[in-house]
């Protein structure tokens, strides 16, 4: 069983395969708390209800041949254990008619679960680092501090950012590196993390506008700028500017 806040057939709206028909399954819970995240209902506040395994293998089996990629996001997935198994027979599911499913994981890189019995089926690697600028000081939902300082602790671990873009490499996966930028402040630490990790290439990097409405022209502009002078992607976020801030996006 898995904690699921909502499962949903939709555009992939963010990175690589933006805009690629996709079923979203949403687990519940989350080790961080960014002060900006726009799934609160599965981090700050998480709800949902419990769900087994081979009840999302047979949604998964459900849809039709043109939905054929999975996207485990959150909250952050992999701080369950059960994602494993999970992962691994979505990896081996097919649908009526249609090939293996494709599967995205979309996580912060700070953990990494671990299962004797199932490895950790991926095909692209959603990785996205906390800045600091993620850290919710002052927040109101955190009157004593106690969730900014957890956060500040546990936003950035080096150690499993590069096993993960390892294990990647390893398997003939693909990964991205996904920064939110709430600021110019953003760019000279997005430039810092990288420094500290390995295997990555510029246009493994996508830079995305932090806010939950299409992003101002300004934004843009620094963004396009910053990636123009680094070699990055601008990430944009198709489900914003298609559905707007809604849940089942």
């Amino acid at each position: 069983m898995l904690p699921i806040s909502e499962t949903f057939v939709s555009i992939q709206g963010e990175g690589k395969l933006a805009g690629t028909p996709s079923l979203f399954v949403r687990l519940s819970g989350c080790n961080l708390r960014c002060s900006w995240c726009d799934t609160p209902y599965a981090s700050w506040s998480p709800d949902g209800s419990a769900r087994s395994i081979d009840n999302l293998v047979a949604l998964a089996r459900s849809q039709p041949s043109a939905v054929r990629h999975a996207v485990l996001t959150g909250g952050e997935p992999m701080i369950f254990a059960g994602l494993c198994e999970l992962s691994a027979r979505l990896g081996a599911s097919r649908q009526r008619g249609g090939a293996a499913m494709h599967i995205t994981i979309e996580t912060a890189g700070t953990a990494i679960p671990t299962d004797d019995r199932w490895p950790l089926t991926c095909h692209l690697m959603s990785i996205s680092p906390k800045l600091a600028s993620s850290t919710p000081t002052n927040d109101p939902r955190d009157p004593d501090g106690v969730w900014a300082a957890r956060h500040e602790a546990r936003r950035l671990n080096p150690a499993v950012l590069n096993r993960l873009i390892s294990r990647a490499s390893e398997a003939s996966n693909d990964f991205q590196l996904k920064f939110v930028v709430c600021g110019e402040d953003d760019l000279t630490e997005i430039d810092g993390v990288l420094a500290g990790l390995t295997g990555w290439t510029p246009s493994d990097v996508l830079l995305m506008p932090e806010g939950v409405a299409p992003p101002t022209e300004a934004a843009k502009a620094m963004l396009a700028h910053a990636c123009t002078e680094r070699g990055f992607r601008y990430c944009p976020r198709l489900h914003i500017e298609l559905f707007g801030n809604r849940r089942a996006t």
